[in-house]
């Protein structure tokens, strides 16, 4: 699929305001995404990815101790490359954090990451996609040959979402990449007075109005355990990983 324009035209959102409290048992007291892998915060390789296909504008949703990001901040930002965050007053959930950063967006189409995360593929494709099928949302699908512990996608021939099912028995199926291309409106529409989640309520509220899912096959991490965050530096060092 032939992306010429990338990321340009697009803001990016990470979400990275969750606590981690399941790697509580770790040394330090860091935001998850800020943990580090091979020397670098986890966070580095998100924006190294939106980086290389185009990104211009990265605005980091956060949370708990934002304080502890302005060093990241300064160190990651530069002429070329703005780097902001938004920071919601008490915990929304991942759809009212998004929402929280929408004063800061500047574009129409929006790439939404989640920032304990990484899928290891170039997010322009999902970008085009998006826009060639005019969607108002278009999420990443990861194919697993065991989706019992993320909960399954379904999408029909055209690619339109049509259920999400909950984690259930073992077998294959398409999973939730937690990388996602929204319309602005979608996130305008989000409440802005409450927890909101992105999962549980803000997606399923879209299924039949331009809601579309893109498939494909690709390694993918999240650090949200303390055996998943051992493992990540094993992943970066996989031949192909960004």
């Amino acid at each position: 699929m032939e992306t010429p324009d990338g990321l340009q035209g697009v803001d990016v959102v990470i979400l990275a305001g969750g606590r981690g409290t399941r790697l509580q048992s770790l040394p330090g007291d860091l935001p998850k995404p800020l943990r580090p892998v091979h020397g670098r915060p986890f966070l580095s390789y998100l924006l190294d990815q939106v980086r290389a296909a185009g990104a211009r504008k990265v605005i980091l949703a956060l949370g708990y101790k934002p304080e502890a990001f302005l060093d990241f901040l300064r160190d990651e930002a530069s002429p070329t490359f703005v780097l902001e965050m938004a920071v919601e007053a008490s915990p929304m959930g991942t759809g009212g954090a998004l929402r929280a950063a929408l004063s800061r967006l500047s574009t129409d189409t929006v790439l939404v990451l989640n920032g304990d995360s990484y899928a290891d593929a170039d997010p322009a494709p999902l970008a085009a996609a998006h826009r060639r099928r005019k969607a108002r949302a278009t999420i990443l699908l990861g194919s697993v040959e065991d989706a019992s512990r993320y909960g399954r996608v379904e999408i029909d021939a055209e690619g339109a979402v049509v259920r999400f099912a909950e984690k259930s028995a073992p077998g294959a199926g398409l999973i939730n990449a937690g990388v996602y291309v929204l319309e602005r409106s979608v996130i305008r529409d989000i409440p802005a007075d409450r927890p909101v989640s992105l999962e549980r309520e803000t997606f399923p509220s879209l299924i039949g109005k331009g809601f579309y899912g893109e498939p494909g096959t690709f390694a993918f991490l999240d650090i949200g355990t303390p055996e998943t965050y051992a493992a990540s530096a094993a992943f970066f060092q996989k031949p192909g990983a960004r």
